[in-house]
């Protein structure tokens, strides 16, 4: 509908009113609302486009492999530290592959695979869903960081017993990392902080250094920042150390799973290659 202007669009609907024998709008000086059968309607339609996008892709499978658009989707606390991994191998390799990336929270990603606004997720597992398919691509461990004058500083690692009655930073709810940081107090005895809820792996790093509390941030994050950032050490929880499990996920209809799949051993490879902090799933 970009390029419809107002008076068609609105003649358009008033067309489609008659037809179905419904209201879809209701109209006033401020614009239109979509009436609730209208939002249903819209909501079916838009099923439907998706669908019929999946049947094209379907068709044009095998023709060019990576050669089309992939829109991906991928947490704001994954994204800039894993996509320089593979990105340049990627391009390199299959130069027409138009890529366009959206960082969001979990549900929106999610949302967007359902709805068809996405294509692929690079994403934390598991993921509980009868339309989706995944692939594992590597499990990503969680390391400690504290303040460089905390005591556990002196050790080259912390057990569980070190965080017992400790703060714990980390994002705010709706992050995937914030459900799991939560179940870790629990099992450790440690506070998770609610005065303190960062929006960003950063600013979860610039409280760390500022003495209000430890943290559990991504091996793929501590290796980009965190080892440069001199008021900090990180260290890895020993025996068990947690992780996450990240990899891709996409609507099993969509027609793209051989792509998706090439895709993915081309990133174990990278990742496997210049992330040595993670270990890649087969």
């Amino acid at each position: 509908m970009t390029h419809v202007t107002q008076p068609t669009l609105s003649g358009q609907l008033r067309e489609l009113e008659v037809k179905l024998g419904v209201q879809l709008v209701e109209r006033n000086r401020s614009g239109v609302i979509l009436t609730p059968t209208g939002d249903a309607i819209a909501a079916r339609a838009r099923s439907i486009l998706r669908d019929v996008q999946d049947i094209v892709d379907l068709a044009k499978q095998g023709q060019t492999l990576l050669g089309s658009t992939i829109r991906l989707g991928v947490l704001h606390s994954l994204g800039p530290y894993l996509l320089p991994h593979f990105l340049p191998e990627l391009h390199k390799a299959y130069p027409d592959l138009r890529l366009y990336i959206r960082e969001a929270m979990p549900e929106e990603l999610l949302h967007g695979l359902n709805d068809g606004r996405l294509d692929l997720l690079l994403f934390p597992l598991p993921v509980k869903s009868a339309v989706l398919q995944t692939a594992n691509l590597f499990r990503e461990p969680l390391w400690v960081i504290a303040p460089k004058d905390h005591g556990i500083a002196r050790s080259d690692s912390v057990s569980r017993a070190d965080l017992e009655g400790e703060t714990v930073l980390t994002l705010e709810p709706g992050h995937r990392l914030h459900d799991q940081v939560k179940e870790l107090c629990a099992a450790f005895g440690a506070d998770l902080s609610h005065d303190y809820e960062g929006t960003s792996l950063d600013t979860i790093r610039q409280m760390v250094g500022m003495g209000m509390g430890l943290s559990f941030l991504p091996a793929l994050y501590v290796t980009a920042e965190v080892l440069k950032d001199d008021q900090i050490i990180a260290r890895q929880l020993h025996p068990q150390p947690p992780f996450r499990t990240i990899g891709l996920v996409w609507r099993d209809k969509a027609g793209k799973e051989n792509e998706f799949l090439v895709l993915a051993d081309l990133i174990r490879a990278r990742v496997g290659a210049s992330a040595p902090e993670v270990t890649i799933l087969r």
